[in-house]
């Protein structure tokens, strides 16, 4: 399986540069404390540790199998320990007057290292973990910004670079969706030309022969040219799924269901809803176009109309057929036959919407299918998404 490129890898990349720069520094602070030192001989044990974990850390990073939480952690706490070793090198006098041994530079690798991984959260809670680390080494917190604002830096690096690897990847995600979404309206072109240039003009020839023959041939014609409608409306519908975000163009959804006794009327734009209420809704239409089919009558013909009413979306579904007698709906419920009740007014309940049916014997029958659209979805309709 073919894994995608992390977005994130230039940013881990200039993050072993600055780690780099920070162990230089922290080579350099060890050099110049360590006859200060209560115990220099560790101090220079635990100094090389600090340079070997280094070298580790930059080589897992760069080649890409120390991007996982466990490294991460990991580093984390070997950062941690090596700042909390700093008593069992150093007086409480030294540790009082100075920073850390390692540095907290150098332990700021930890908190870049966090945010890359786990965005700004985790960045920010790595940065309070080595600052509670340096606090409980002092055995205080300062809260003098004026004095040390180390804190503060800390917590403004994780957010800073938290941030932006957070929203590289949401850019890249972005860019693949807009990627693959080119790649199927593409797919979906090339197959509409070869449908075209195939099997619709095959079936328009012989819809055109089988009239002009004539006798049985004109049921075969007239097979034909239902099916060569049925391609033409299908190869030109628009994909109900080419929108960003989680949502549906209903419209295309219905459209779907047209055919030489279902004429569909739509809006001039697509109708997004919520992918699953956009489904749902859907589903309660098709079910009352099949009851339609099934029921009205070998002639009948069904409307289906949709209107866009910005908070709310109503699709209507009217046929000319013989209609519905009283009391057949409760004895259809009584008898166990519960379509309507579930699949078409159950389901619109479930959404928070409406379904009423209008129904004569002789008049034909008439379902209005209401649904709300909730805030979130009137805000992206607004903004055009």
């Amino acid at each position: 399986m073919q894994r995608h490129p992390d977005p994130v890898i230039p940013l881990w990349r200039a993050a072993q540069i600055f780690r780099l720069l920070s162990c230089l520094y922290a080579l350099g602070f060890q050099l110049a404390i360590n006859d200060d030192l209560r115990r220099p001989v560790l101090a220079g044990v635990l100094c090389a540790v600090l340079i070997v974990w280094s070298i580790a850390c930059a080589i897992a990073y760069l080649q890409g199998f120390g991007r996982r939480p466990s490294w991460v952690i990991a580093e984390i706490v070997v950062v941690l320990a090596l700042m909390l070793s700093t008593e069992l090198v150093a007086s409480a006098h030294w540790i009082a007057d100075n920073q850390s041994w390692p540095t907290t530079l150098w332990a700021t690798n930890a908190t870049i290292s966090a945010a890359l991984q786990f965005g700004p959260v985790g960045g920010m809670g790595a940065g309070l973990a080595v600052m509670g680390a340096a606090a409980a080494l002092k055995g205080y917190v300062s809260v003098n910004l004026g004095r040390n604002a180390t804190i503060v830096i800390e917590l403004a690096v994780g957010l800073a670079v938290g941030m932006a690897a957070q929203t590289a990847r949401r850019a890249h995600a972005e860019l693949e969706r807009a990627v693959r979404l080119a790649a199927s309206l593409e797919e979906r072109e090339r197959l509409s030309r070869r449908v075209h240039d195939g099997a619709i003009q095959v079936l328009a020839l012989v819809a055109r022969k089988g009239r002009e023959i004539g006798g049985e041939t004109a049921q075969l014609a007239e097979l034909a040219g239902e099916q060569e409608r049925a391609l033409r409306r299908l190869v030109s519908a628009p994909d109900p799924e080419a929108h960003t975000g989680g949502t549906a163009d209903i419209g295309a959804l219905l459209r779907s269901r047209a055919s030489d006794r279902v004429s569909v009327s739509l809006p001039a734009e697509p109708v997004l809803l919520d992918h699953d209420a956009a489904h749902e809704l859907f589903a309660a239409a098709g079910n009352a176009l099949d009851n339609a089919a099934a029921h009205a009558g070998p002639d009948a013909r069904v409307f289906v109309l949709l209107e866009d009413l910005g908070d709310s979306v109503t699709v209507s579904i009217r046929d000319d057929g013989i209609g519905i007698d009283p009391g057949r709906l409760t004895e259809a419920i009584r008898e166990g036959h519960v379509g309507i009740s579930k699949s078409i007014v159950g389901r619109l309940d479930w959404l928070g919407g409406k379904a009423q049916l209008n129904t004569e014997p002789g008049c034909g029958t008439e379902w209005e299918l209401t649904l709300p659209r909730p805030s979130g979805d009137r805000d992206a309709v607004e903004r055009g998404q």
